[in-house]
């Protein structure tokens, strides 16, 4: 007899919970089973037909008769339970062709909008310290092709800390996730009362579950601080002065970065996703989205003639507690920034290993 290799446990008292991420059934296990399966995972040869307990085991897929070949996967268990317990999510009916798709989809969307909707963003439109933005005029401000912005984009590691004005901070949030003006006029009988706002960016079910979180060191006209963006108002609000340790102590020490007059650490409302998507495949979704805005946001400093920087490497609890998210549903998942540099692709000091390296070979 083998162990199904795709079992997770959790300690969920006063059960132990087992969970098939491949095929995503649980069950309760009490004292009793706990510890019969404890000593057959010891021994899986102490399998005994005539158990009940092992007997329910055999019938949930605990264990098999044969072994269940496990891909082989170069990361770690949790990428790899992540992974394929989000695959393949069960269905009670695929749909055959379009018109089953659309009344599946339409009951789910009533379904949702039957219940209250996740409050709004943290910002209270009737902040009297909030600061409002210039606007935007995207077509007078950003020149050259899509084309030109595309093939000029690349990852810099070496910023001068010169500020940038008010008006570039402006226009790169607005077209990275502002509520754009110019889509106001876009409505669509398939678009439910209050969902209407577009950003530049598509967003799964059109929640736009991401939120900016703007980190101000050398912005003209703009105190120094972290300031949470309205993408609704197009405006920021105050959430917490500059820490006193620099910037890469926030994103893994990575401190050739402490110069960066600004950047944005993009968040994921996971409420807005669990509203809408009751499955953990949802939280694949939240990353994609991050992606879109993060390159939106790279695009448009490009096209300002800004350098950019990105990187996933957060010090979460740090910057959970600089944003004022700690044990949130809304959480940081990445940081984009972007200022005046030399377009280096590695910091000086790295070059300087490399280059010693190369004299002393």
């Amino acid at each position: 007899m083998h162990i199904n290799p795709y079992l997770f446990i959790l300690a969920r008292t006063p059960h132990h919970i087992v969970w098939n991420f491949f095929n995503h059934t649980q069950y309760e296990l009490d004292a009793h089973y706990s510890e019969r399966l404890t000593q057959l995972i010891s021994c899986p040869e102490l399998f005994n037909k005539h158990n009940p307990i092992d007997q329910a085991f055999l019938t949930a897929s605990i264990m098999t008769h044969e072994p269940i070949p496990s891909p082989e996967w170069g990361w770690d268990d949790l990428s790899k339970i992540f992974h394929i317990g989000t695959k393949n999510l069960p269905q009670e009916h695929v749909p055959e062709d379009a018109n089953e798709w659309a009344t599946q989809y339409l009951a789910h969307c009533s379904d949702v909008l039957s219940t209250p909707a996740p409050p709004p963003h943290r910002i209270d439109p009737h902040n009297g310290h909030m600061v409002a933005l210039p606007a935007c005029a995207p077509a007078k401000v950003l020149k050259g092709s899509l084309a030109t912005a595309l093939l000029s984009r690349k990852t810099s590691r070496s910023f001068t800390g010169q500020s940038l004005s008010l008006s570039q901070l402006s226009t790169l949030l607005y077209l990275s996730l502002g509520y754009l003006n110019e889509r106001k006029g876009d409505t669509h009988l398939s678009i439910p009362r209050g969902m209407e706002a577009r950003r530049s960016s598509p967003s799964g079910g059109g929640l736009n579950a991401c939120e900016g979180y703007v980190y101000v060191r050398n912005v003209k006209g703009l105190k120094p601080g972290v300031y949470a963006y309205s993408s609704e108002l197009h405006a920021l609000s105050l959430v917490n002065t500059l820490p006193e340790e620099p910037l890469g102590q926030l994103l893994c020490g990575q401190h050739f970065i402490n110069p960066l007059p600004v950047g944005l650490f993009i968040t994921s409302r996971f409420d807005k996703l669990w509203w809408k998507y009751e499955h953990s495949r949802a939280y694949r979704m939240a990353y994609v989205e991050v992606g879109h805005i993060s390159q939106t946001f790279q695009l448009v400093a490009t096209q300002l003639g800004l350098d950019t920087w990105l990187t996933g490497a957060l010090t979460d609890d740090r910057v959970e507690a600089l944003l004022g998210l700690k044990d949130s549903p809304e959480q940081p998942l990445f940081f984009v920034g972007c200022g005046q540099g030399d377009g280096q692709v590695q910091c000086p000091e790295l070059m300087a290993l490399i280059k010693h390296k190369e004299v002393v070979v």
